[in-house]
């Protein structure tokens, strides 16, 4: 039997559990309002409707704090819980929809769109299979390789390591060089040591973003077992630049860089003790054999012509 109208109003929408779940993290009206692109007034509303609905208080407020109430921090797991529930549902339904369209979405961070690896990685996607339609989406440093785990794309040309639970088919191989600002000492210097970089300050990335993946990027730590010094967070590579420009801190790029990112106020200087670092492919374990993940993996290989399998 379904349950009467009366009942089926008491029930919290997901929209409101995913606004109190939101406010929980920042409990200020304003900023969380400002965030979700609602205004002050409707988020308060909202909050005030799921109260009613629940028959608890979830948070305390005050002319200066809001906090959770004891109530509303035992219902906080469950919320999260039900809003990355139907999230996931939501997720998996768009990827089914665009494998049996036909679509594929491909993810890609930096300038990867742009390298002859990729560009090469598709061609011969399309020439084998020209009914796929491809569609590419760029996507910063927080969220690369969270969109691949949520599904909301199929494939990933990016910069490894990757966490467990994805694969990668390595693309090409480079050296990694030093991006420092002009005011550096040693940013015109031909080449430098790890040694000689020690205690510089190093940008960082937002608390989402794997650290297996930072800790290579950053050579954290470094061979002496020396600790980084991080500096500010960055979330994309135009950020990243600036506060290298600015003298806020430094960072290490593929050798590629040099040409695709050019900027005043920054030098690229050859690292001799650093090891490379590659470009690839990237899929998630579980979605390997897809129609239309096995394709790119396949073009992948014919594009390729090193024999490196999938790791």
């Amino acid at each position: 039997m379904t349950g009467s109208g009366s009942e089926r109003q008491t029930e919290p929408s997901v929209h409101q559990l995913r606004l109190f779940v939101a406010l929980s993290e920042d409990p200020h009206f304003g900023r969380t309002a400002a965030r979700l692109f609602i205004t002050q007034s409707a988020l308060s509303q909202q909050i005030r409707d799921l109260e009613q609905r629940l028959r608890i208080r979830l948070f305390e407020r005050t002319s200066r704090t809001v906090a959770l109430t004891s109530a509303g921090q035992a219902l906080l797991p469950e919320a999260r819980a039900a809003v990355d529930a139907v999230a996931r549902v939501r997720r998996i339904a768009a990827a089914q929809a665009r494998q049996l369209s036909g679509e594929l979405v491909v993810g890609t961070i930096g300038a990867e769109a742009a390298m002859p690896t990729t560009r090469a990685v598709l061609r011969a996607l399309l020439e084998r299979h020209p009914g796929i339609t491809v569609r590419v989406v760029s996507l910063n440093f927080a969220d690369h390789l969270a969109a691949l785990v949520r599904q909301e794309v199929d494939v990933m040309f990016l910069r490894p390591p990757v966490p467990a639970g994805i694969e990668t088919r390595r693309l090409a191989t480079e050296p990694r060089v030093a991006c420092l600002p002009a005011t550096d000492p040693l940013a015109d210097a031909t080449a430098v040591t790890l040694a000689q970089l020690a205690g510089r300050t190093v940008v960082d990335m937002p608390a989402q973003v794997p650290r297996v993946w930072w800790d290579f990027w950053a050579v954290d730590p470094r061979p002496d077992g020396s600790p980084v010094r991080y500096g500010p967070v960055v979330t994309d590579m135009e950020s990243l630049l600036h506060a290298v420009a600015d003298s806020e801190a430094m960072c290490f790029l593929p050798a590629a860089a040099r040409d695709l990112f050019p900027r005043p106020g920054i030098r690229y200087v050859d690292v001799t003790d650093l090891f490379p670092c590659s470009s690839a492919v990237a899929w998630l374990a579980a979605r390997r054999d897809e129609p239309t993940v096995a394709a790119v993996r396949e073009a992948a290989h014919s594009a390729v012509r090193s024999p490196l399998d999938a790791v």
